[in-house]
């Protein structure tokens, strides 16, 4: 499917202005094409949406996080979980887990989906995966992550990385030494979310600490935490000694985040409610090339369309009016009205509203 088949040409000329713009990074043995990453999220970050971020400027991708033993039971949705889509070129699977053998079984099912590397989960703070032993666990007993990698890193032939957070609370901020031992297991680079385990995602993420961390780092570093709209993005990219940026709950709020940093300030370039709308109808046709079950493709739509659409006027009306619809065609057709009849209006999204901190993997 050629995307921008779906994109006007005013917007398809936007987004490949600005995508020529970005600079590719090599992080270890992968490149991508750009410093700005999709971080992965919890029921989020399928192919169709990686997809559509990939399209709209993002780097390189990684997967919702998967469950190893979910792969090695062969549960048929873990596994539909593995699919690619023929389109993505620069993404990750992300798998979790407490045991070594489980999690290098895992990864052997894992490579034949031919991504261009596996990443360990170590940040997720979820208590279901906590308690488990998975996750942000992990961090709590480094001695065994040497072990831990190297079961997982000699199992596959592709490349290996982990993403962490800052350590399991304030007490034991390990960061430092995680990355030191997964050097010495050949892992290519560590991404890390600046907040413990204990914070989940509230307070703010202690991005002095990350680019400490990154200054006496042996591996690239790829920054994560609190990057939520276009300023936060240019400002950070600026100042940055990170490799590369993750980007998380910015991009499912504005799916143009990846390309809005590299408009130069004596532009005339925005995106207007039409363009959204062009996104959504793009990820639209991506699930239904993923042949998703209708409910799951529903539900999937629907609260993506309601995400793209926060910071416009009316919203609040909308999103009641989107969630009472009960098929993806009823779904579209509300939100063709809604956002047809936006305009010139401008989109400005409120970053003191809690968004998503309960959680996302």
């Amino acid at each position: 499917m050629q995307n921008h088949r779906f994109f006007s040409p005013e917007l398809s000329q936007k987004v490949e202005l600005l995508k020529s713009r970005t600079k590719k990074v090599q992080l270890g043995a992968i490149h991508f094409d750009s410093p700005l990453l999709l971080a992965p999220m919890s029921a989020i970050c399928n192919s169709s949406f990686r997809v559509l971020m990939e399209t709209l400027g993002a780097g390189g991708t990684v997967s919702e996080l998967v469950s190893c033993h979910g792969i090695n039971y062969g549960n048929e949705r873990t596994l539909k979980m593995l699919d690619l889509n023929p389109l993505e070129k620069n993404m990750g699977i992300q798998i979790f887990g407490e045991n070594a053998i489980s999690m290098a079984k895992a990864a052997r099912i894992v490579e034949k989906s031919q991504p261009k590397f596996v990443d360990i989960n170590m940040g997720c703070p979820v208590r279901k995966v906590v308690n488990n032993g998975g996750g942000s666990a992990l961090l709590k007993d480094s001695k065994k992550l040497s072990g831990f990698f190297k079961s997982i890193k000699n199992a596959i032939n592709i490349p290996l990385t982990i993403k962490i957070r800052t350590g399991w609370d304030v007490d034991s901020i390990n960061a430092s030494e995680v990355i030191n031992i997964a050097k010495g297991e050949g892992i290519e680079f560590v991404s890390i979310h600046g907040r413990t385990r204990t914070q989940q995602y509230k307070g703010s993420a202690n991005w002095d600490l990350l680019e400490k961390i990154k200054s006496n780092s042996p591996l690239p570093i790829v920054g994560n935490g609190d990057l939520h709209n276009e300023s936060q993005v240019r400002n950070r990219l600026a100042i940055t000694n990170c490799d590369a940026l993750m980007l998380g709950r910015g991009p499912v709020r504005d799916p143009f985040i990846f390309l809005k940093p590299f408009i130069n300030t004596d532009e005339n370039i925005s995106f207007s409610a039409n363009d959204y709308l062009e996104v959504i109808r793009l990820f639209n046709a991506l699930m239904e090339e993923q042949d998703m079950r209708p409910r799951h493709h529903m539900i999937q739509l629907r609260k993506h369309i309601v995400w793209f659409a926060q910071g416009f006027p009316g919203v609040a009306k909308f999103r009641q009016l989107c969630f009472q619809t009960n098929t993806k065609e009823d779904a579209m057709r509300v939100a063709e009205d809604y956002f047809g009849n936006l305009q010139r209006a401008q989109k400005n999204i409120n970053l003191d509203e809690s968004f998503m901190a309960g959680g996302h993997g």
